[in-house]
């Protein structure tokens, strides 16, 4: 499962770099590459029946772009490992031009960026699956330093241990320059975005849906927060709604653009494992926070723990492994990875509103529709507040809408 001193793709001991140049974003619209590369081709060819992900990517490598790929004759197309009659006929007899330009409109109506395969901002981690989206959509901000990313993953219906390890964990390698990576999910997901926001750093979230669809829906808030800084990505077309098929190709993308993930709470059954597969068949660290062993929540990941994956107490467990890959994307003061000390908490300022709403908090936990009808304010507007005050380490959200008071 753990393999030791293995060679991560881009690091110092393979001799390559993330990418040439200094640090370099993608944002959404038309910036969204120096290049301009016009993402119509690139869908119109992810849309051929029979051109899957490991297809695409060796056409690409093999031609150079989908538009010398559909200029391609049928003896070139027929030499690619893979390419099987249905695809071919797909791509000499390809229709589907109108549909494809009419993706990429609503895309970029959305504020989107489309990141290719070819655009030097693509997650190199990420390029070096076999098999990788053929591009991204794109709310928010790439980064070369994302190369230096962590994954977390854990259950939706989490403790409050695990929330509370998560948020820790989360927020201290954000702020030692780690960009944490999940699936924007209820509980541990969730809790690793908004640690990540209060550690001052970057987050990832990867949809297992359309980048217009927000899901869970409570998360909208958190989604714009994190696009301020971070990213929302997916592979998925705009409208694809959440079906339980997309979520696991969906996790091969949240190991894949980071160089191990952190199992921090699951059972037997829980999606989580399949991220921790893909990260052990894409060369990755697979790392597991120890849980009280009479809990469900536990039973899978004391199970990694047995069959290999590092059992970590806390980040300097994981940046322990991260320290030679992270010189040149992180500050040196940021390299020393002892854990931060304890500080005394001080009391942030607050609006008019949000004293109006942290009022109605204390150390049980309320509903925000009991918070709604007690303030007056609408759901909406609760919630932002309330998550303004989670990155301000006032209050959690602990299950569902329930939220107790931190300070």
């Amino acid at each position: 499962m753990a393999i030791r001193g293995r060679v991560i793709p881009g690091s110092a001991e393979t001799g390559e770099g993330l990418h040439n140049g200094p640090e370099t974003e993608v944002k959404g619209g038309d910036s969204a590459s120096p290049e301009r590369i016009d993402p119509v081709p690139w869908m119109a060819l992810n849309s051929v029946d029979g051109v899957g992900k490991v297809l695409y990517k060796r056409l690409i490598l093999r031609f150079g772009s989908p538009e010398k790929v559909f200029a391609a004759c049928k003896s070139e197309l027929a030499s690619v490992d893979g390419m099987g009659p249905k695809a071919l006929r797909g791509i000499k007899d390809f229709k589907g031009w109108e549909e494809a330009q009419n993706e990429a409109e609503k895309a970029r109506a959305l504020g989107a960026g489309i990141v290719t395969f070819a655009d030097p901002r693509y997650p190199y981690n990420l390029k070096e699956i076999h098999d990788p989206p053929p591009y991204l959509y794109v709310l928010g901000g790439l980064v070369a330093g994302d190369k230096i990313s962590v994954a977390m993953v854990g259950s939706r219906n989490a403790s409050h241990y695990g929330l509370c390890e998560t948020r820790r964990i989360a927020t201290d390698l954000a702020a030692k320059g780690i960009t944490i990576v999940s699936g924007g999910a209820r509980g541990i997901d969730t809790e690793a975005h908004r640690g990540a926001l209060s550690g001052g750093g970057r987050t990832i979230a990867v949809l297992g849906c359309g980048i217009d669809v927000t899901y869970p829906r409570e998360n909208g808030e958190l989604f714009k927060k994190i696009a301020e800084s971070g990213a929302v990505i997916t592979e998925y077309p705009v409208g694809t709604p959440p079906d339980k098929a997309n979520f696991p190709p969906r996790n091969r993308i949240i190991s894949g653009i980071s160089l191990g993930v952190i199992v921090m709470e699951a059972a037997k059954d829980s999606g989580s494992l399949i991220t921790a597969n893909c990260s052990v068949e894409q060369g990755r660290e697979v790392y597991a926070l120890p849980g009280n062993v009479s809990a469900d929540n536990a039973r899978g990941v004391n199970s990694l723990i047995k069959k290999g994956a590092k059992l970590i107490e806390g980040p300097a467990d994981v940046l322990e492994d991260l320290f030679p890959y992270m010189k040149g994307y992180v500050s040196e003061l940021a390299l020393d990875y002892g854990d931060a000390p304890e500080r005394a908490p001080v009391m942030p300022s607050l609006a008019p509103d949000e004293m109006a709403v942290y009022g109605h908090i204390s150390l049980e936990p309320v509903h925000v529709d009991v918070i709604a009808g007690k303030t007056g304010f609408p759901v909406s507007r609760i919630l932002s507040l309330l998550l303004d005050m989670e990155l301000k380490g006032l209050v959690r959200q602990i299950s569902g809408m329930n939220y107790i008071k931190e300070i």
